[in-house]
C-alpha cells in the first residue's frame, strides 16, 4: 500500500491529503506556459515559479485527493471563458489544483503544497511549453514530448476507466458543478499579467 501525502497551504488554514502516493500514480512535470505562469503572478505567488517560470506539478487522479480542513476557505479562477479552473487558498493565496472539469479526471497540484514531494513522487519527469519560459528554455522543452504526451493520456484514461473522477474535490457529482466559487478574469485583467510571464511566440 502506497503512502499518503499530507497537503497544506502556506499559512496552514487548509489542509488535505493524497492517498496512494508513489512515482507510478501520478504523474510529475514542470510547466512553462503563460497560463501557469498568470495564475501564480494574478496570487501574487512568484515565489512559487523556478528561475525560468516554471511550476512543478504533481499531476494525481481527482479520487485521490481529498481537503480536510478549511474548505470555506477554497476559491478558484480561470483566466479565460473555457480555460483550466485554478483552484488556491483565499487565506495565503496558495496554488491547491488544476482542473479542466470531471469529463477529463486529473488534477495538478502544485508540488511546493505537498509534504516530501520528492520522496513520495520522485523528481519531475520533464518539462513542457518550454516556449514560453523566461530567458532561455530549459533543455527538451519547448517541442512536445511524445513520452511525456502518452504517459499523462495513458494516466487519465486510466483514472476515467478505473472509476478515479469520484469523489472529486473540487465538483458535485450529482450536478458536476463546482463545490466552491469560481471567478473569470476579464479580458483586461488577462493582459495585464502578460508583462509578468515569458514571452509569447509569434
Amino acid at each position: 500500500m502506497n503512502p499518503t501525502v499530507e497537503l497544506r497551504c502556506r499559512c496552514g488554514q487548509v489542509e488535505g491529503r493524497v492517498a496512494d502516493a508513489a512515482p507510478d500514480t501520478a504523474n510529475r512535470v514542470v510547466c512553462y506556459c503563460d497560463d501557469c505562469q498568470a495564475f501564480v503572478h494574478h496570487l501574487g505567488r512568484a515565489d512559487l515559479l523556478d528561475p525560468h517560470g516554471g511550476t512543478d506539478i504533481v499531476q494525481v487522479a481527482p479520487a485521490s485527493l481529498a481537503y480536510t480542513r478549511g474548505t470555506d476557505r477554497i476559491a478558484g479562477v480561470r483566466l479565460a471563458p473555457k480555460g483550466l479552473h485554478r483552484w488556491y487558498a483565499s487565506c495565503c493565496k496558495t496554488p491547491l489544483g488544476n482542473t479542466l472539469g470531471p469529463g477529463l479526471p486529473f488534477v495538478g497540484v502544485v508540488a511546493q503544497a505537498l509534504r516530501s514531494a520528492d520522496d513520495a513522487f520522485g523528481p519531475p519527469l520533464g518539462g513542457i511549453y518550454g516556449k514560453y519560459a523566461v530567458g532561455a528554455a530549459p533543455p527538451g522543452t519547448t517541442r512536445p514530448s511524445l513520452r511525456l504526451i502518452g504517459r499523462a493520456l495513458r494516466k487519465v484514461v486510466g483514472w476515467k476507466l478505473g472509476g478515479r473522477t469520484w469523489p472529486h474535490p473540487f465538483f458535485d457529482r450529482t450536478t458536476r458543478a463546482p463545490i466552491y466559487p469560481i471567478t473569470l478574469l476579464s479580458p483586461d485583467e488577462r493582459d495585464a499579467l502578460r508583462p509578468l510571464c515569458g514571452p509569447r511566440p509569434a
